[in-house]
């Protein structure tokens, strides 16, 4: 693939997820917004740039997005690498984010789930781990859905089967949620 042609293929994944999105995108803002707004935090897993995208994620939610506010309480659960081989090495990688959870998930949090093809089993068991602690889920997939599709109260599914291009939509998911969830903050403040 070219340049040029990936340039094309962004456009096009982007355009089309600029078509289904949107709606939901703003739902999930609100789930985050209320989320926080009753003293809960955000949490948020997923492997090599799905990790990434989460700790990013939560670097715009604890410093700033673009507006000055508060910091919110976030935390990406691929942050640690004391604690993921830790756990890894005694409890196996499945659980690297289901064991973290047990440990910090209250109930009312909001745990966002990354998984390009929606089948990462440390991801489930995060899910179910986070299920059993009464929080709600949000999963970010591609196009499939995978696993991960049937499990969450929403799903973000990036309209590709191409993990780079999964992987755009999804990191400009998220800078709309962020601009969603300050504009409520603001329109908060404001009352």
């Amino acid at each position: 693939m070219t340049a040029h042609d990936a340039f094309r293929d962004h456009v096009q994944v982007v355009g089309e997820a600029a078509k289904l999105l949107p709606e939901t995108l703003e739902r999930v803002a609100a789930e985050l917004h209320e989320c926080l707004g009753r003293g809960n935090k955000l949490l948020a897993c997923g492997n090599g740039g799905s990790a990434s995208d989460a700790e990013h994620l939560v670097a715009e939610l604890v410093g700033r997005y673009r507006d000055e506010r508060r910091a919110l309480p976030a935390m990406a659960l691929a942050g640690g690498m004391a604690t993921i081989t830790a756990v890894a090495n005694d409890y196996g990688y499945e659980n690297v984010f289901a064991r973290q959870l047990e440990a910090v998930a209250r109930p009312g949090d909001l745990l966002f789930a990354i998984s390009t093809r929606g089948n990462s089993p440390n991801v489930l068991a995060a899910v179910r781990a986070a299920r059993e602690r009464s929080c709600r889920v949000v999963g970010f997939t591609g196009a499939s859905g995978g696993k991960l599709a049937w499990q969450v109260d929403v799903l973000v599914a990036a309209p590709s089967k191409t993990t780079a291009r999964i992987q755009e939509v999804h990191i400009l998911c998220m800078h709309i949620i962020c601009e969603a969830l300050d504009r409520r903050l603001l329109a908060e403040a404001n009352r």
